[in-house]
C-alpha cells in the first residue's frame, strides 16, 4: 500500500466490522481478484435515468451503453441524448467526450465528476477509478441487506482528491457470492457520506449476472437518480474501432435485433 495522504488531508478511519483489525493480506487478494471481474465479451445496454428530486419535478433521460475489454482495461461507450463518451476503466483510467460530428477530446479528472444530462450520474461513477486505488484498508466481512459483503475503504491519490473538492475516501462493499459491487459511498469532510451508489437488483442473462437497477443518491441535496436497464445484448461482434475516441463523432454500430433481450 502507498503511504498515507499528507497531514493537511483528512483520512477517514476504517470501521473494522468484527471490532478487530481484519486480515489485510486477505483483503488485498479479494480486491485483486475483483479487479479482474466484469461482463464477458462485448455487450450493449439500453437504460433510463429517472431523476427524483426532493423538491420540484424530475425528469427521465434515456441512453445506451456499449462495453468491451480493451488492452488497458474495460472500455465503455456511453450515449445520452446527443452527447457521447468513451470511458476507460482499470489501472490506466481515461475518458473522452464527443458530440455529433465533433472530434472527441480528452476529459480532465474534474470533468468526469460533473453530472451527465442533469442527472446524478457522472463519468466517475461509471469509471470507478477508486477500485484501482492502491491505498486502502480491508474492514472485514459486513452485511448489506442481509447478504455478506467484503468492506473496504479506499483513499484517493492527489489528483482525484483535488478534482472533487473534499473527497477523502470511498467505502465499497463487494458481494461475496455474485462478485459484484453492491455499494459505494463517496466520503467527504470528516468521513461523512456525500454520495452513495447502491445496486438494487441483478438479473441473470446468458449465464452472467448483470446489474438491473442502481440508485445514485446525493446526500447533500437529498436528490437521487435511479439507473434502470431496460434492454441488453451480449456476445456482440463489433468493429474494434467502435471503442476508439475518433469513433465518437459518428453513431455507434447497430445491434442485431435478435441479440436484444428485454429486462
Amino acid at each position: 500500500m502507498l503511504p498515507a495522504l499528507s497531514a493537511q488531508t483528512y483520512r477517514p478511519s476504517p470501521n473494522y466490522v468484527a471490532g478487530g483489525k481484519a486480515d489485510q493480506a486477505e483483503g488485498a487478494r479479494i480486491l485483486g481478484e475483483f479487479r479482474q471481474t466484469g461482463i464477458a465479451g462485448t455487450y450493449w445496454l439500453e437504460f433510463e435515468l429517472r431523476v427524483l428530486l426532493r423538491k420540484g419535478d424530475g425528469q427521465t433521460v434515456k441512453g445506451r451503453m456499449l462495453g468491451t475489454r480493451g488492452d488497458h482495461g474495460p472500455l465503455t461507450r456511453l450515449d445520452v441524448e446527443d452527447q457521447r463518451w468513451l470511458i476507460q476503466s482499470g489501472p490506466a483510467p481515461a475518458a473522452w467526450r464527443g458530440i455529433d460530428g465533433v472530434a472527441a477530446r480528452t476529459m480532465s479528472a474534474k470533468e468526469t465528476m460533473q453530472p451527465v444530462a442533469g442527472t446524478d450520474l457522472t463519468i466517475f461513477d461509471l469509471q470507478m477509478p477508486f477500485l484501482q486505488w492502491t491505498d486502502f484498508v480491508y474492514e472485514g466481512l459486513a452485511r448489506m441487506r442481509g447478504r455478506p459483503a467484503h468492506s473496504f475503504v479506499l483513499y484517493p491519490p492527489a489528483d482525484p482528491a483535488a478534482a472533487r473538492h473534499g473527497l477523502t475516501g470511498v467505502r465499497v462493499l463487494l458481494d461475496t457470492q455474485f462478485q459484484t459491487l453492491v455499494s459505494a459511498e463517496l466520503l467527504g469532510a470528516k468521513g461523512a457520506t456525500e454520495k452513495s451508489i447502491t445496486i438494487l437488483d441483478l438479473k441473470k442473462m446468458g449465464g452472467q449476472w448483470l446489474v438491473k437497477s442502481i440508485d445514485l443518491r446525493n446526500h447533500v441535496t437529498r436528490d437521487k437518480t435511479r439507473f434502470t436497464v431496460t434492454m441488453a445484448a451480449l456476445d456482440l461482434a463489433l468493429p474494434e474501432e467502435t471503442f476508439a475516441p475518433a469513433a465518437l463523432a459518428a453513431d455507434a454500430p447497430a445491434v442485431p435485433p435478435e441479440k436484444i433481450q428485454r429486462f
